[in-house]
C-alpha cells in the first residue's frame, strides 16, 4: 500500500510529538492544560446502571463487577468529600508531590438520576479546594437532554470529562455482553454533547469473544470518524463473580494474550487522530478479584511494550488513520 494514503508526518507536529511521545498520552495532556500534575480520584456516588435493575436488562455486564475497577466501591462509601480526602491520602503515597485532583465518578451510571440529585453531587466534589475538574462515567442511554444542560452549566466554569462506554461499534459484540443498548445510542449522545464545553471520551475493550482484529480496528475507524476528544482501551480482564468468570472457566471464551493485545494497540493507535486523548492503553484489576489475564496485572510492562512496539515500528499515534476499511482489507488487516 502506497505510503500517500498516510498522514504525512508534516503534518503530526503537535505538542506530544516534539516531547517526544509516540502517543497523547493523558498525563501529558492533563499538564498542558493545568501546569502541573493532576491525579483522578475515584468517587462512589452510590448509582447503579440500567442493565442491572431492569430497565433495560438484568444482571449487568457480563465482564462487571464495579468493585474490581473502582478504588471507592471496595471501601466503606464516605460522603463525597470524605471519599475524595481519603483517596488524597492514599494518593500521596504514591504521587508524593500531587496537590490537585481530578474528581472521578466512576462505577456504575453517574448520570443516571434525575437532576435534582446530581447537581449537589457534582457540586459538592468542585467545592473540594484540591479538585480542578470532574470526570463522570456514565452510559450514552442515561443522558436525556437536562442532564446535558445541567453539564453544560458545570462545563462553562470547570473542567469536565463525560466518558462513555462505548466498548464496540459492534452491535453483537455488544449483545454478548448485556449492555442492553446499541452503538446507535452512542453515536446519539454523541451528537447531542457536542458544542457543550465538556470533553467527549470514550471506553474501547479489546479482544471481545468472536471480534477479529479487523473488527477492532473498525471500532478504531469508528472513533476517528466520529472524532471525540478521548479515547480509553483496555483488554477484555476477567473477574470473579461475573458471568465471564464462569465462561472462561468452561472454556467458551479465551481471554487475549499479551503479544496480540500490544500488537492490536498499537495497530489500533495509528489509525487515530493525533488530536485524541489517550487516557489508558490497558487495564487490570486487584489480584483478590482476578481471573486472569495474568499478564496484564503489570501495566508497566504492557506500557513499555506498546511503547516499544511504536518504536520499533517508527510509528506514532494517528500514522494512518487516513486508512478506510476497504484500504485495510486491501492491506490484509
Amino acid at each position: 500500500m502506497s505510503s500517500t494514503n498516510y498522514l504525512p508526518t508534516s503534518d503530526l507536529e503537535p505538542e506530544w510529538r516534539n516531547a517526544g511521545l509516540r502517543y497523547y498520552a493523558y498525563n501529558f495532556a492533563l499538564k498542558q492544560r493545568f501546569g502541573r500534575r493532576v491525579q483522578k480520584v475515584s468517587l462512589d456516588a452510590g448509582f447503579t446502571c440500567p442493565n442491572v435493575d431492569g430497565t433495560v436488562a438484568k444482571g449487568g455486564c457480563t465482564f462487571c463487577d464495579n468493585r474490581s475497577f473502582s478504588p471507592s466501591r471496595r471501601l466503606p462509601r464516605a460522603g463525597i468529600l470524605g471519599q475524595i480526602d481519603q483517596n488524597i491520602v492514599r494518593m500521596r503515597k504514591r504521587y508524593k508531590n500531587c496537590e490537585t485532583f481530578m474528581a472521578y465518578f466512576q462505577p456504575a451510571t453517574n448520570t443516571y438520576a434525575p437532576v435534582e440529585r446530581l447537581r449537589p453531587l457534582y457540586d459538592e466534589a468542585l467545592s473540594h479546594p484540591q479538585v480542578v475538574g470532574l470526570a463522570i462515567g456514565t452510559r450514552s442511554d442515561c443522558v436525556p437532554d437536562e442532564v446535558l444542560d445541567l453539564l453544560e452549566e458545570i462545563a462553562q466554569k470547570n473542567y469536565l470529562s463525560v466518558e462513555f462506554g462505548m466498548q464496540t461499534m459492534h452491535n453483537r459484540s455488544l449483545d454478548w455482553m448485556n449492555r442492553g443498548e446499541h452503538h446507535d445510542s452512542f453515536l446519539d449522545a454523541v451528537e447531542r454533547s457536542r458544542g457543550r464545553g465538556f470533553e467527549i471520551c470514550a471506553h474501547a475493550i479489546l479482544g471481545l469473544p468472536g471480534e477479529s482484529h479487523a473488527d477492532m480496528l473498525a471500532t478504531a475507524h469508528e472513533l476517528a470518524r466520529v472524532n471525540i476528544d478521548a479515547v480509553k482501551l483496555h483488554n477484555l480482564y476477567c473477574v470473579k463473580n461475573t458471568k465471564l468468570a464462569e465462561q472462561v472457566e468452561a472454556g467458551e471464551v479465551e481471554l487475549m494474550g499479551r503479544d496480540d493485545y500490544v500488537r492490536t494497540v498499537v495497530d489500533f493507535l495509528e489509525l487515530l487522530p493525533p488530536t485524541m486523548v489517550v487516557e489508558r492503553i490497558s487495564g487490570d484489576a486487584p489480584p483478590d478479584y482476578f481471573v486472569g489475564p495474568d499478564w496484564c496485572l503489570d501495566k508497566p510492562a504492557v506500557k513499555l511494550a506498546i511503547e516499544t512496539e511504536l518504536e520499533q515500528r517508527d510509528s506514532w499515534q494517528g500514522k494512518k488513520h487516513l486508512l478506510t476499511k476497504k484500504e485495510l482489507a486491501a492491506d490484509g488487516r
